[in-house]
């Protein structure tokens, strides 16, 4: 075999190995990009993926009724009316201390309402959602020394639902007074856990969920 015959056998094994080596390393390339694509396609999934659907609205708790009570309730007055309502399902007292008005609702049903006596600057009633945690038809406050018929306990620092002398120009040390008849009739309708939600100025209309923050 002569020169010429094998440079260029050498050029074509150069060329080949060459050609090897650069098989190798889009193979290589290949397989280290492989996993950074696998990596993205969760993302992308998720990014996709559909929100999660709200949970349904329990329909006991939704307002279908408000008492037809035309303008502002006075002190020392109280509606109270069960016709058409249902005569079992969830309670819910709703306390607006801006209006200074407490509705008693069953089922969505608002079945009372009243004006009420609240705390003072110094002793506020307290905004949340509170459930009755204990009932005295006769109680005694151990810290005023006052007596609180039909007393609905909602916190263990005193703050109740009781009847109470309401005229203007009283106030409470906190809890939530309401007229002795009135209190009587919630009192007899309530039962323990069933929440009190006090707000401040948050209106509510047919169609809206009483438990909704």
């Amino acid at each position: 075999m002569n020169a010429i015959s094998r440079g260029q056998m050498l050029l074509g094994a150069a060329f080949l190995g060459l050609t090897g080596v650069a098989g190798a390393i889009l193979l290589a390339d290949e397989r280290t990009a492989a996993p950074g694509i696998a990596e993205a396609r969760p993302a992308l999934v998720k990014a996709a993926a559909k929100p999660t659907p709200k949970k349904p609205v329990d329909k006991r708790f939704v307002i279908k009724r408000v008492l037809p009570i035309d303008g502002p309730i006075k002190y020392g007055e109280w509606h109270w009316n069960e016709e058409g309502a249902p005569k079992d399902g969830p309670i819910v007292i709703t306390v607006d201390l801006d209006a200074r008005v407490l509705s008693i609702f069953r089922s969505g049903y608002e079945i009372g309402a009243t004006a009420v006596l609240l705390g003072t600057d110094e002793k506020p009633t307290p905004l949340g959602v509170f459930p009755i945690i204990q009932k005295k038809r006769h109680h005694v406050s151990n810290l005023y020394d006052a007596e609180m018929p039909y007393m609905q306990r909602l916190t263990d620092d005193g703050i109740t639902l009781h009847a109470s002398k309401v005229e203007w120009g009283y106030a409470s040390h906190g809890c939530i007074g309401m007229p002795e008849s009135f209190a009587a009739k919630v009192f007899a309708t309530t039962h323990l856990g069933d929440r009190v939600f006090i707000t401040r100025g948050k209106m509510v209309k047919t169609g809206d969920s009483l438990v909704e923050s």
